[in-house]
């Protein structure tokens, strides 16, 4: 019995002696799983799609061709907004209201009367078709958008593609007096070393001559994936994208689908949606001690009083936000039907939103940065594609839904990024609350002067800005 215990004591240990490198293997691989998934980057699923109408086709492959396209006009559209614009009824302002009440109707009865009598929507329809306009169908819509090449590249210089997207109330075309600076810089006293782009600018779904979802749900990262397939089929591997407004969102979903497309993200708007505890006290202690909470002077400038800035005004200029993002079908009817409260609706967002003192003008200082010409035109890109219910609809698609469940919410961006704060700008995000999100921030500069709409408004200013970040980061 002393034998066989012995023996059995023995082969007891001889198990525990191999159970030991078992175990540390076991628990050394978690360690090593767990340190690598801490350092591995969160990305967003990109998944596909189908927002064509009806189901979508169990055979047969989509067509990736990319065609022309060419904008055109008729008599009987013109002659039907001439006829729709004689028959408007107006509404007398209060006296002395300005821009307080929304779009002044003294103002925009001189407005319709210019769009009726001097505006020439064909020769826009020229300035619009000076740029080479293209088509694709990706996941059941057509897809339009402009791309533009440089016409000459000094030996020696690469040349980068940008992806360009635009915002609500606005269209591609707010990218007409940026893009020739981008694609020819020397031209226009750019000369910033070796970086010069060829530009695309897509049409979002449902915006100007991109077909509209027939499906419901399609939102900003739907968007993000259609545009990276946009990007594909022109062959480009790499890219750099730039947005404000709904770009910018687009494009940050861009960077956290597939971060490894995207050689630089620029930005003119950000959201950050964070709102916890560490926000309030940030808020609360950086208008007296804004070194603590890593604000600078810039910043308190910009943002203080609080209350009134961020929230008041806030309030003010976002009405037409909770309509579209409940109703936008109800609202947007209208608007669709009657090309002078279209242009109300529309123009007012380029008032206050280039700058917030041009709510006290009578004609809301809308051309003291923009022709009325620019303006109209990109009303009627809205007016011949009945997109303006489609539009409206993104909000529903993207804010009906609770901000900390969406896919996006808890994954930064770790792509290089730029961003430019322009002092008119809607709502200012210091440097130091960007970066909660932005991970990788290669320059972030305080613009000296414009608001929301800036390729439209400052093409020289942002041209300048891209143009400064991508030197950078092709640097790095």
């Amino acid at each position: 019995e002393s034998i066989l215990s012995r023996i059995r004591s023995f082969e007891y240990s001889q198990k525990n002696a191999a159970l030991v490198p078992v175990a540390a293997l076991g628990v050394g691989g978690m360690l090593v799983y767990w340190l690598r998934s801490r350092h591995k980057i969160k990305t967003i699923e990109m998944g596909d799609g189908w927002w064509g109408s009806g189901e979508r086709p169990l055979r047969g492959k989509e067509d990736e061709s990319i065609r022309p396209f060419k904008i055109e006009t008729s008599d009987k559209e013109i002659e039907d907004l001439h006829h729709r614009l004689e028959q408007a009824r107006y509404a007398p302002p209060l006296e002395g209201a300005a821009f307080h009440y929304g779009f002044n109707s003294s103002y925009l009865q001189k407005v319709v009367a210019y769009w009726r009598n001097q505006f020439d929507w064909r020769k826009q329809v020229e300035v619009l078709n000076k740029y080479p306009h293209f088509q694709t169908t990706i996941e059941g819509i057509d897809i339009h958008f402009i791309h533009v090449k440089p016409s000459y590249v000094p030996h020696g210089r690469a040349v980068q593609p940008l992806l360009m997207v635009h915002g609500w109330p606005g269209s591609f075309y707010e990218f007409y007096k940026i893009i020739p600076l981008l694609t020819e810089p020397a031209r226009h006293s750019l000369n910033e070393g070796d970086v010069v782009f060829e530009v695309i600018c897509p049409s979002i779904p449902g915006y100007g001559f991109s077909e509209a979802p027939h499906q419901k749900g399609f939102d900003t990262i739907a968007t993000a994936r259609i545009f990276h397939k946009l990007m594909n089929r022109l062959g480009f591997k790499e890219y750099y994208l730039q947005g404000g407004d709904w770009g910018s969102r687009i494009t940050t979903n861009m960077a956290q689908m597939l971060p490894q497309s995207v050689k630089g993200l620029h930005l003119n708007l950000i959201f950050v949606s964070n709102q916890g505890l560490r926000r309030m006290i940030s808020v609360m202690l950086g208008a007296y001690v804004p070194w603590l909470v890593g604000l600078t002077r810039e910043d308190v400038q910009r943002m203080y009083p609080f209350i009134q800035k961020n929230i008041y005004e806030l309030l003010r200029e976002s009405g037409y936000l909770h309509i579209q993002a409940t109703k936008p079908d109800t609202a947007g009817c209208g608007l669709n039907d009657s090309p002078v409260g279209l242009a109300a609706y529309i123009l007012e967002k380029f008032s206050t939103w280039t700058d917030k003192s041009f709510l006290h003008k009578d004609n809301g200082g809308l051309e003291s940065k923009y022709s009325l010409d620019e303006l109209l035109t990109n009303v009627m890109i809205y007016w011949v594609t009945s997109s303006i219910v489609s539009s409206m609809r993104f909000y529903k698609e993207n804010i009906s839904k609770d901000p900390g469940l969406t896919a996006d919410a808890r994954v930064g961006v770790h792509v290089p990024t730029g961003i430019a704060a322009f002092p008119q700008e809607l709502v200012h995000t210091p440097h130091v609350w960007a970066k909660e999100i932005f991970k990788n921030i290669i320059t972030y500069s305080y613009m000296p002067r414009g608001g929301h709409f800036a390729a439209f408004e400052e093409p020289k200013l942002l041209a300048q800005d891209i143009m400064h970040f991508v030197r950078k980061v092709e640097q790095l």
